[in-house]
């Protein structure tokens, strides 16, 4: 049975304008009803700022810091805190847009001065927002073609606009991720004294990409060959980029026994 939660930080959000993303979201966050906020982002405009800060101060204050320090209080293991945070940054960047490419081929834009935290009580990271709510899109997104049956010009203010090609999303996605991660990734090396190595957390964001292409058709029943191609497709270009995110070939359901390699 299904257990539909009244999240109050989602209850609370004051939408002026719809836009693609408000839309998307929703959609994410039905995707497990029990824990809607482990899917899709909020618009920060349409919330108070209470408990929230931007990504960048992670580099340019002490919110990192505290949150090693926080955890290595209750652990003897620093490599395990450390693992622990390298984890939930894959996931705050990377590991939500995926669900929303493989899905839908959309994604909102995961660069480092576009992001915001969400903590609870305990300072832990529980939700992510966005500045610009603005989506990049397939070119056949169904919200082109219903602005084109009533004739009708799109344009940013829209808050979607088209890439070329999936490669083009794609890609995308793993450049913005790839520039927000290499320096939070640099300063978690930093105050952990390398407790784990920058390569290992490039290794956790590889599996945070094949665990969200894996999940996310179990949830919603969509296409397990669209989701593993996609999923691929951010791998390579990350892999492009020369970042460590392959390790071993993990099986995922496709056509003719494909499997995602990570």
């Amino acid at each position: 049975m299904t257990v539909l939660v009244d999240d109050p930080l989602i209850a609370s959000m004051a939408i002026e304008q719809a836009l693609p993303l408000h839309e998307s979201s929703r959609r994410l966050r039905d995707l497990y009803p029990e824990c809607p906020r482990v899917y899709g982002v909020a618009v920060i405009g349409d919330l108070s700022r209470r408990r929230w800060w931007p990504l960048q101060q992670a580099l340019t204050g002490d919110k990192l810091y505290s949150m090693f320090t926080l955890a290595a209080e209750e652990t003897e293991s620093r490599a395990a805190v450390a693992q622990q945070l390298a984890a939930t940054l894959a996931h705050v960047v990377v590991g939500r847009v995926v669900p929303l490419l493989v899905l839908e081929g959309r994604a909102w834009d995961t660069g480092l001065e576009n992001l915001w935290v969400h903590v609870d009580s305990e300072g832990a990271i529980d939700w992510v927002g966005v500045a610009d709510a603005t989506l990049r899109a397939l070119p056949d997104d169904p919200f082109f073609a219903n602005r084109a049956a009533i004739r009708t010009n799109v344009s940013a203010r829209d808050g979607i606009v088209a890439l070329p090609n999936e490669a083009a999303l794609t890609t995308w996605i793993a450049h913005r991720s790839h520039r927000t991660l290499e320096p939070l990734f640099g300063k978690l090396a930093e105050i952990s004294d390398s407790a784990i190595s920058i390569a290992s957390m490039w290794h956790i964001v590889g599996a945070a990409v094949v665990g969200a292409a894996t999940q996310v058709p179990l949830l919603a029943g969509s296409s397990e060959l669209t989701s593993m191609r996609r999923g691929q497709a951010v791998l390579d270009a990350l892999v492009g980029f020369g970042l460590p995110v392959r390790g071993p070939t993990r099986a995922m359901a496709g056509a003719a026994g494909k499997g995602l390699l990570n």
